[in-house]
């Protein structure tokens, strides 16, 4: 069985091997939202932002045009204005020349501050935003567009509330009129008054430089934002804010994320609240009962007083609904459930969801006091019987007795409770017990116990670590997943492990035999290529209750031209790299694409679309596949000439523990200016698979491939991504030395699929 002949156009101008890398990042936005119905300018910072020919905002009823773009002053202009300056000091000291020669020094003072700034901050673009009367509020995603392709997304937020963005400035502090050269400058905090209820942007900006500094105090600190309001007594406001939910990874600052802290004070400057989280969640959040009308003023910085250019905030402010917590945090789908809410400024205390025609998954769970939406909760949806954890059960002899399967619903309701649940099982009987409480916004940090009828231990688990929940930096929730050694009572315990409890520290627990699943995600979420090309991507298996057999890959409802090899996710693996191909024709605007795996479980076929993520990092230390709405693909415009490499080989290419195999490239001849030998390279090919070698011939190229049986068992299945590159020569003048040579990108081979087979001895 043959791979068949797979054709790839390889661009063969001046492209370099890091183009790829220079695809647009952005790092922040400011404001990061905006009010319904309005228009207003956002800039945008990151890097590799030259030429954005556009900017998209997820779902309907926003539009965003590019407005302006910005670079920062390099050296050189730098070295043009120290000139400058020094033909200044020269001249008559007239009103004039002292104006020029401030404003020079206040240029190169912010040089000096910013040019220690991260490359990633580096370049900004301005948008003109306009947000529909009807867009629907909530959570959106901003990329922007060049012609090296398409951004990584932003959180971009549609609100309902009066909207205030700080006025930044820049003070010149002048102590010597006759020594313009001593000017320092000074970046006084924001000090606005505002009207409620509102949402407030801004961004805690980094220090700036002082002139004489002494060793060790080279930058200012970080400043602290104010904003005045007024407020009449009995007014039970709400002041959260939103810091770390917009700009979640800082892959490059130490110590990593914004770390935003909140400040009440009164007029005569007394504090009357501070917070700096929320439970578990990092961003803090206010709620003060108002003694007495009067000015009241809320204060934001970062807790190490640190700044960034990217350390931006949104504080909604006002008399506003915020619900604390809901119980029960889920329900059976396809029914009604009645939850009860607890929270500030609530119109209802109880709601009712309705799970109808719903799949089992977890489903946003808001609440309107108006048309005002502030936050929301999350309800889970399941499939089993569900049940209610009764008091007092705090011990085997008061156990509550259920039977399985079953799904309870209990609170921790007290500081240093256990729940204990008892259950009859059966010798080589397997169980799941699973808490779901972290994962639905509750602040419980369970722990799971499993003990037979005598007390002996059986299982325990504190923090069981699901790569599918986002940012989570501490996986809270337990899990256990064991056999029974006997037929008997057994029993359960589930507790909070830093011994806390509270009508809010509510929970899910599933108690029954494993449900083999797998969900999928699929990264980056932006992906750009040439017309043409092929470009690598990498699919990520979420492998739930023990499943662990193949998964089928391929597109779903993929526009013509785009094609897909490489798809299958062997068993017992959580990841595998294939390739996409798209059409030579480029696209006026990034296209949609949706990917789905199929797997049989337990007789049965079951397909899953893999939701669109980015591989990410915090602060150098925790790792998340962040989902993304789309899973969006630029194809750019290629060269015009364009070079057709046809690859075959079996499929799967089977490589011999220990041995060699070889497979065929077929690469046209490269134009004259282009050295004639072709470069090819594994990239992150799997431990104890190298490329020995390629060696032309009168077929094409033969690519030979060696295994360490060391390194590399019979049975490992997967996909060979193959980059290639040649060095083109520039032209020299007549007599002069050869010109220098310039590794130029070929494009990426489409996935070899490969097994590791035994060595057959003779």
């Amino acid at each position: 069985m043959t791979l068949g002949t797979c054709w790839l156009a390889a661009v063969l101008a001046a492209v370099p091997v890091v183009r790829a890398q220079n695809a647009p990042h952005l790092a922040y936005v400011l404001p990061a939202g905006g009010q319904q119905g309005t228009t207003f300018q956002v800039k945008t910072g990151g890097q590799f932002l030259p030429n954005v020919s556009a900017a998209y905002v997820s779902g309907s009823g926003v539009r965003a045009t590019v407005v302006d773009y910005a670079r920062p002053m390099n050296a050189t202009q730098a070295a043009d204005l120290r000139d400058r300056m020094q033909a200044l000091q020269k001249q008559p000291m007239t009103a004039a020349v002292q104006k020029e020669m401030v404003d020079t020094r206040v240029t190169l003072l912010l040089f000096n501050a910013r040019r220690l700034t991260s490359p990633v901050l580096a370049e900004s673009v301005t948008l003109q935003i306009t947000i529909a009367p009807g867009a629907a509020p909530g959570k959106r995603e901003l990329r922007v567009a060049t012609p090296q392709g398409l951004s990584n997304p932003l959180v971009f937020c549609v609100g309902q509330l009066p909207e205030f963005t700080e006025k930044e400035s820049i003070g010149v502090v002048q102590p010597n009129a006759n020594q313009p050269a001593q000017v320092q400058i000074s970046q006084p905090p924001t000090d606005m008054r505002i009207t409620l209820p509102a949402t407030v942007n801004g961004r805690i900006k980094p220090g700036l430089p002082r002139p004489q500094a002494r060793s060790g105090e080279p930058f200012t600190p970080g400043e602290a934002d104010r904003y005045r309001f007024q407020a009449h007594q009995g007014q039970e406001l709400v002041i959260a804010a939103s810091a770390r939910e917009l700009i979640p990874y800082l892959a490059d600052a130490v110590p990593g994320w914004f770390q935003a802290v909140l400040t009440l004070y009164d007029a005569n400057g007394n504090e009357l609240a501070y917070d700096d989280d929320y439970r578990f969640h990092p961003d803090p959040v206010l709620h003060y009962a108002v003694p007495r009308d009067g000015e009241y003023t809320i204060e934001i910085r970062d807790a190490l007083y640190r700044g960034r250019e990217d350390f931006v905030y949104r504080i909604a402010i006002g008399e506003l609904p915020f619900v604390t917590s809901a119980f029960p945090l889920g329900g059976r789908a396809g029914a009604k459930t009645k939850v009860q809410l607890a929270g500030w400024n609530l119109p209802v205390s109880k709601l009712t969801m309705d799970a109808k025609g719903k799949a089992p998954g977890i489903y946003p769970l808001t609440l309107q006091k108006g048309k005002q939406i502030l936050n929301s909760t999350v309800f889970m949806a399941d499939t089993l019987p569900e049940g209610f954890e009764k008091e007092p059960n705090n011990s085997p002899s008061a156990a509550q007795r259920v039977k399985l399967p079953i799904i309870m619903n209990g609170r921790i309701d007290r500081p240093g409770d256990w729940d204990v649940f008892s259950f009859q099982g059966r010798a080589g009987q397997a169980i799941v017990a699973e808490v779901y409480a972290r994962r639905l916004d509750s602040p419980l940090d369970s722990v799971l116990k499993l003990t037979d009828a005598k007390g002996t231990q059986l299982a325990f688990n504190d923090d069981y670590d699901d790569p599918g929940a986002g940012l989570e930096t501490h996986h809270a929730d337990s899990r256990i997943l064991t056999t029974l050694p006997a037929k008997g009572t057994y029993y359960l315990y589930l507790g909070d492990a830093q011994q806390k409890g509270g009508p809010e520290y509510a929970y899910r627990l599933r108690i029954s035999a494993p449900r083999p699943d797998f969900d999928l995600r699929v990264t980056p979420s932006s992906i750009n290529v040439s017309g043409g090309l092929t470009v690598p991507i990498t699919v990520h298996a979420l492998r739930k209750d023990g499943f662990s057999g193949d998964i089928a890959l391929a597109l779903k409802g993929a526009p013509k031209g785009f094609t897909m090899i490489g798809g299958l996710l062997p068993a017992s693996q959580d990841e595998v790299r294939l390739t996409l191909t798209v059409p030579p024709q480029p696209q006026p605007a990034p296209l949609s694409l949706s990917l789905e795996g199929r797997a049989t479980i337990q007789g049965r076929e079951v397909s899953r679309l893999a939701v669109p993520a980015d591989d990410m990092m915090q602060a150098f230390a925790y790792r998340h596949l962040v989902p993304a709405s789309d899973l969006k693909v630029a194809v750019r415009r290629g060269a015009m000439l364009r070079v057709p490499i046809k690859v075959s080989s079996q499929e799967p290419l089977e490589i011999p523990a220990g041995g060699t195999a070889r497979f065929q490239v077929h690469v046209p001849t490269l134009p004259a200016n282009f050295a004639p030998r072709v470069q090819y390279e594994l990239s992150e090919p799997p431990e104890g698979i190298a490329l020995r070698g390629a060696s032309p011939g009168r077929d094409g190229t033969e690519i030979v491939l060696a295994c360490d049986a060391a390194k590399a068992k019979p049975g490992l299945r997967g996909n060979l991504i193959v980059n290639i590159s040649a060095e083109r020569v520039a032209q020299a003048a007549n007599g002069a030395p050869p010109a220098n040579r310039q590794r130029v990108s070929l494009g990426t081979l489409p996935a070899v699929p490969f097994e590791i087979v035994a060595r057959q001895t003779q």
